[in-house]
């Protein structure tokens, strides 16, 4: 059931976006969960921002909002068929997350919404170590996923949204110490945030 319900949500974007927008009540509604990660962060016009695992570019849409050098990376060409329609003002490439077609050092900030917990653990560590690479030295790692819940009463609805929407590496995510990860790798952990009762993490790092 799982599969069915998370095969619909990707092959139709009205409804993974009406997917999105419920689940994103937990914290206030959809704006404000797009906004979580860049919180504090200095965005200028040149700043150079990478959105990595875009999808359809529905946090693509903010960021070229505060950027005119945006550019929005995904493995799936309908994903990106869609972000291209969706937001023009972006560049975007086709390619894993785990092997980037980018230089050292290119991008001031890069950017990652609800994508960590689709990865196995081996991919995890290889994504967090690109973005380490395609940093520039002080430039800021921004994400937000999953977390386990610290108030048990969000616990049954994650459980529900996860039987019926993800797979077993979003269930490994929660066992995951993100924070930790982003430090054996290189990066100084600036900000650690828990929202939605725990259940979702926001963390921004710096190389």
């Amino acid at each position: 059931m799982a599969t069915i319900f998370r095969d619909l949500s990707y092959r139709y974007q009205w409804l993974y976006d009406s997917i999105s927008r419920v689940a994103a009540l937990t914290v206030g509604g959809e704006a404000r969960f797009r906004q979580l990660a860049l919180q504090g962060l200095t965005i200028e016009k040149n700043t150079s921002v990478l959105d990595v695992c875009c999808g359809s570019g529905q946090a693509t849409q903010l960021l070229v909002k505060y950027s005119q050098n945006v550019t929005g990376l995904d493995a799936s060409p309908l994903s990106l068929r869609r972000a291209r329609q969706n937001v023009p003002e972006a560049n975007y490439v086709e390619a894993f997350a785990e092997k980037m077609p980018f230089p050292d050092k290119q991008f001031d900030v890069v950017h990652t919404s609800a994508a960590l917990h689709e990865m196995e653990p081996q991919q995890l560590r290889e994504i967090i170590q690109e973005v380490y690479r395609v940093l520039k030295p002080g430039g800021i790692f921004t994400l937000v996923d999953f977390h386990t819940p610290t108030n048990p009463i969000f616990w049954p609805g994650l459980t529900v949204f996860l039987l019926l929407f993800e797979t077993e590496t979003a269930w490994q995510l929660l066992k995951t110490d993100l924070a930790g990860l982003l430090t054996e790798i290189g990066f100084e952990v600036s900000k650690s945030t828990l929202y939605a009762g725990g259940s979702l993490q926001v963390i921004q790092a710096k190389k």
